[in-house]
């Protein structure tokens, strides 16, 4: 969440989990799933309204908002292939530096 959301203050990332969750038992927050099962993909990928400025950061215990139990994940942006890409990038560069390295070290004279 920090990666892709580095400005969210820590009532916004809780805001965001629990408004994505994906409810289980009965509607809303119940004492057996909490406010539900984290749905990672739809917190990093749906559309969630800003929490509100009220008091309380936390969805009510009779919040039965749409939201939470039909999370539609969008589609990922092509931001999401550089999150895949750069690290190979990396890892392939580092794998070239040290067998250079290794061909330098163990060269005959």
């Amino acid at each position: 969440m920090r990666a892709k959301y580095p400005n969210l203050s820590a009532a916004e990332v809780i805001h965001r989990l629990t408004a994505t969750a994906t409810d289980k038992g009965p509607p809303g927050r119940d004492n057996e799933y909490g406010y539900g099962v984290i749905n990672i993909v739809a917190a990093l990928t749906a559309d969630v309204p800003p929490l509100s400025a009220s008091p309380s950061t936390a969805p009510s215990a009779t919040d039965q908002s749409p939201s939470r139990s039909s999370a539609v994940a969008q589609p990922a942006g092509p931001g999401t292939a550089l999150l895949i890409v750069i690290p190979i990038v990396a890892v392939l560069c580092a794998l070239i530096v040290m067998l250079i390295w290794w061909a330098v070290r163990h060269r005959t004279p």
